[in-house]
């Protein structure tokens, strides 16, 4: 509370007859609220607007790392093709699982899978100590590969056709430019 500036503190005012009448500012109190706090002693925040509660907003960073380990289990005949065009290639999905921590698939009828599974699983990429796994998946793919053994112009030559959507890889063709009209390609009729 401050004193009233008009009545000088007093509630009244001094009239030159003599005669007082209450101050019409303070009503006859002497004092007038705070202008800031409205005389309750409290500050109006504002940050909050005087709610009492402030919205914030916390960002965390958040980085996923996906760790992969792919392994090719190529037959003799398809040994000269490279893993990376494997990986490329589409193949029939023979399974397909995903939980938290994988186990190695089990075939009935196939010895090779069971242990190409286990194989997968054993050698899986190690977790750094500060990574938390989220989920594991485990994926076997069979990749069918033809090999196709040509002869052109008098030069025996071998490419490879891999996958269902039938792309071709030919590691060391005769000539230097194919513009697609090589005799592979015509006798496979692409």
């Amino acid at each position: 509370m401050s004193r009233c500036p008009a009545c000088h503190g007093r509630g009244l005012i001094a009239h030159q007859d003599g005669s007082d009448t209450i101050c019409t500012k303070c009503n006859g109190k002497g004092l007038l609220p705070c202008a800031t706090c409205g005389s309750r002693g409290l500050i109006k925040c504002e940050t909050c607007m005087g709610r009492g509660s402030i919205l914030t907003r916390s960002i965390a960073l958040v980085n996923w790392y996906i760790l992969l380990f792919r392994k090719v289990s190529a037959t003799t005949a398809a040994a000269s093709v490279p893993d990376e065009v494997f990986h490329k290639a589409r193949g029939v999905q023979l399974l397909n699982t995903q939980s938290y921590q994988c186990t190695p698939a089990y075939f009935a009828d196939s010895y090779f899978l069971n242990q190409f599974s286990s194989e997968v699983i054993a050698d899986r990429s190690p977790v750094p100590p500060s990574a938390r796994i989220i989920c594991e998946r485990h994926i076997i793919s069979v990749v069918p590969v033809t090999r196709v053994t040509m002869v052109h112009r008098k030069q025996s030559f071998s490419f490879y056709i891999i996958g269902i959507s039938n792309e071709i890889y030919i590691k060391d063709y005769p000539s230097k430019f194919c513009w697609g009209l090589c005799c592979c390609l015509e006798w496979l009729k692409m």
